[in-house]
């Protein structure tokens, strides 16, 4: 077991850069070294349907974004350093507040559209309800007879 201070490793920083030729896999700017863990989905199987569950906490309902394009739902989170935050008096001597975004996407189907997709976001959990994708139909199999 790894001694850690705050739920943070001591270790954290060792070896944390890119690998040259390697992109970084998360930009930190949002959560710094917790990026990597945010946006925590839960999947969940319906009889008629799926439900995606997206931790989202600190972020308002007009800084998220869905889109779906060619069955992949992207959903998308932006945060900026809000204008009371900017006019507050005093000298910022630490700031753990950060601007920046983040996204996942994940593959639904084919046949989903817009319509199908519903999406609500409360206590910074967004719930995304989408149905199950029916199964393609194979052509029935016709013998064609032989004469002769």
């Amino acid at each position: 077991m790894l001694p850690s201070i705050f739920g943070e490793s001591l270790f954290d920083d060792w070896m944390d850069f890119p690998f040259k030729g390697f992109p970084a896999e998360v930009d930190r700017k949002l959560y710094g070294k917790h990026a990597a863990r945010m946006m925590k989905t839960d999947l969940r199987e319906h009889d008629d349907g799926y439900e995606l569950s997206v931790d989202l906490p600190g972020f308002k309902k007009e800084q998220i974004e869905l889109k779906l394009e060619n069955g992949y739902l992207t959903i998308t989170a932006a945060k900026g350093l809000e204008e009371e935050e900017k006019n507050k008096k005093g000298k910022v001597v630490h700031q753990e507040r950060f601007t920046g975004s983040m996204s996942r996407s994940f593959y639904l189907g084919e046949q989903v559209t817009e319509e199908n997709v519903k999406a609500k976001f409360e206590n910074g959990v967004l719930t995304v309800d989408f149905p199950k994708a029916e199964p393609k139909k194979l052509p029935e199999r016709k013998t064609i007879l032989i004469e002769g």
